[in-house]
């Protein structure tokens, strides 16, 4: 257990020294404040209502998910991997006391974290963002609602990452990683689109999932039931990548 904590720890420094994490604060700092001065603007000058101060971390979440948190998972994931892949720092890694799935999981849990830790800005921020502009609007249960709404948004999010993490491990370039993970995010989507009823059994579907447990009546069995396939996405990628990383030869 202390190999795992320690091995957790390097990993979590070393995305926090990245400027990357710096650049995934910044712009989403840039892009709810924007976000929040353009429905503004709408609203006094063109008297468009737009949303409320109390909609609008949700329509932040609904963005982030679909733009910048893939982007930024995607570009923290291939560093993680490929990064340490091409610059021959892995063996050096792998000299320490700890197993290749020690290892393997330390990197996965702090990739987790980073985005859990970029949800809860943006969380944040928004709902900052949303009392400078309109107190009034806000009440007890729709902050309840956004913090639940962000936080289980992650556990979708995670299979894009898992995602990534395999293609990392198949492939040697992280720039073709990263293209490949832009293209298969795409083509999902496109999929939802030309094949709906299909839909639901699309990872990047899931990204909504956070709907379920805002609803005025709660569709339990709904929520169970795309639970057990978030989790079934999750333990099947993750055991995936663990295996090709564990017969990768360094």
């Amino acid at each position: 257990m202390t190999n795992f904590k320690t091995s957790l720890i390097n990993e979590l420094e070393k995305l926090y020294k990245k400027k990357k994490a710096m650049v995934a604060v910044a712009l989403s700092l840039i892009f709810i404040v924007f976000g929040q001065i353009f429905i503004s603007v709408l609203r006094n000058n063109f008297g468009v209502q737009g949303v409320s101060s109390s909609e609008f971390p949700l329509l932040i979440l609904s963005i982030i998910i679909n733009t910048l948190l893939p982007l930024f998972i995607a570009l923290i994931t291939i560093d993680s991997f490929s990064g340490e892949f091409s610059q021959n720092t892995m063996k050096i890694t792998l000299t320490r006391p700890v197993s290749r799935f020690k290892l393997y999981l330390s990197k996965i849990l702090s990739i987790f974290i980073f985005a859990f830790s970029i949800l809860i800005l943006c969380m944040i921020l928004s709902i900052i963002s949303g009392i400078i502009f309109n107190l009034n609007s806000f009440n007890f249960l729709d902050v309840s609602k956004i913090i639940l709404s962000y936080i289980v948004t992650i556990l979708p999010v995670m299979i894009l990452c898992l995602i990534i993490v395999i293609l990392t491990n198949i492939l040697k370039s992280g720039i073709a990683v990263f293209f490949l993970s832009i293209l298969i995010f795409i083509a999902f989507k496109a999929l939802e689109i030309f094949f709906p009823s299909y839909s639901g059994i699309l990872f990047t579907s899931m990204f909504g999932w956070y709907n379920l447990w805002i609803m005025d009546g709660i569709p339990l069995f709904k929520i169970f039931r795309d639970f057990m396939m978030i989790l079934s996405y999750d333990i099947i990628l993750f055991t995936a990548g663990y295996y090709i990383f564990d017969k990768r030869d360094f």
